[in-house]
């Protein structure tokens, strides 16, 4: 800065320069010490692009010749500060439209106040149910949710934990992929103390708070409500061996057959892989038999959906010739012709309770504490499996 009396400017090398002299109404205050003069010129804040530039506490420092933690101070509303000097401070924050930045502020804190959430298939109504159910609880108190699909995939759910965790999650909710047999890409960010919810496909290898179904209680009462309707040959289409939900529902459907002591045949259990070329093909199988099912449990409800479009195909009567019935619920389920009986999971509730379970976990810090809660469903009776 030069004097605008004698000329001489404030980067001269000897005692005699131009010094500043502190901030007067918005302007760097000036002196020079070789005319004794006082003079300000104010400063404009310079910026390539405003887009793209997002105005922080350095650009402040900078453009009013103070120290950025002086603008820290007056932005955090802090007593230890000249009045005047804060007043500056917060009206050229306000003009420059300064945003403070909140993850910044929470990571120096120890916290992010966001919590991760990961699903195999969002296009799926159950999971976008779950979804809306954490982000309601998510959002009244106070946390943002980053949502990652595994579609399916181990490894891309491999990839899903370690962007949450780069991203400082305060805690996690997932439900497995049904490739998913190895947890110890898990159990690594667990044992550091992160606080983990399971949701729906969860594991029994990992101490954690889990939010189950009725798994075993609704299949049998699916089952149930067939034998009590006459059907004795009862088929199963299963899961993956891999996934525990399905293992349970497998367990439900043997339970209600044993209760009524009707024989198992393993030519009537089939565990798929949820995809539809698996589902036609081993309708196909089944109708094959000498003595073909007379009813179809599928433990995934658009399975049963699909094998009664194909069943149709064949001119095969629904539910006199073949009853059918589904675990799980949805829009299509209830408008499909014949309607689809199925054991209803309360999805939104499922997601309330889970992230209800993670935030008061990473309130009180109680990383080690765990505890299961299950969801009751409920049996919703339609035309699909009414023989009579």
């Amino acid at each position: 800065m030069e004097c605008p009396n004698c000329k001489l400017n404030e980067d001269l090398e000897f005692t005699r320069k131009v010094v500043k002299a502190g901030i007067v109404r918005g302007a760097q205050r000036y002196y020079c010490n070789h005319c004794k003069t006082h003079f300000s010129e104010k400063r404009k804040l310079k910026i390539e692009n405003k887009n793209s530039h997002q105005i922080t506490i350095l650009d402040i420092a900078k453009h009013l010749g103070i120290a950025p933690s002086t603008v820290s101070k007056a932005l955090n509303n802090k007593s230890d500060i000249n009045v005047e000097t804060k007043n500056l401070i917060v009206k050229l924050a306000t003009d420059l439209n300064y945003k403070p930045n909140h993850f910044a502020k929470s990571l120096s804190r120890g916290n992010s106040n966001t919590i991760g959430v990961i699903i195999p298939n969002i296009e799926r109504p159950f999971f976008a149910a779950v979804l809306a159910g954490i982000q309601s609880v998510a959002s009244k108190a106070g946390y943002s949710v980053i949502i990652c699909q595994s579609d399916e995939s181990h490894q891309t759910e491999i990839l899903n934990i370690q962007t949450l965790m780069a991203s400082r999650v305060d805690g996690l909710l997932i439900s497995h992929t049904k490739e998913t047999s190895s947890f110890e890409h898990l159990k690594i960010h667990r044992n550091k103390g992160v606080p983990i919810v399971h949701f729906d496909r969860i594991s029994n290898e990992m101490d954690s708070s889990k939010i189950t179904h009725q798994n075993k209680e609704g299949s049998f009462q699916l089952v149930e409500h067939l034998i009590e309707n006459g059907c004795k040959r009862i088929a199963i289409l299963a899961g993956p061996k891999e996934l525990l939900i399905s293992n349970d529902r497998l367990d439900g459907y043997i339970a209600a057959l044993n209760k009524y002591a009707i024989p198992i045949d393993n030519d009537l259990i089939y565990n798929s892989n949820f995809q539809k070329d698996e589902t036609t093909k081993v309708l196909d199988f089944w109708l094959s038999l000498e003595n073909p099912p007379d009813a179809i449990f599928t433990v995934f409800y658009l399975n049963a959906i699909e094998m009664m479009v194909e069943a149709k195909k064949r001119n095969i009567k629904i539910p006199e010739d073949i009853a059918f019935v589904g675990f799980g619920d949805d829009l299509i389920a209830e408008l499909f012709e014949p309607s689809l009986t199925v054991f209803h999971l309360f999805p939104f509730k499922m997601g309330e309770k889970a992230a209800n379970v993670l935030i008061e976990n990473i309130i009180n810090n109680e990383h080690s504490k765990s505890k299961t809660l299950e969801i009751t469903g409920k049996l919703i009776v339609r035309k699909s499996s009414l023989k009579s």
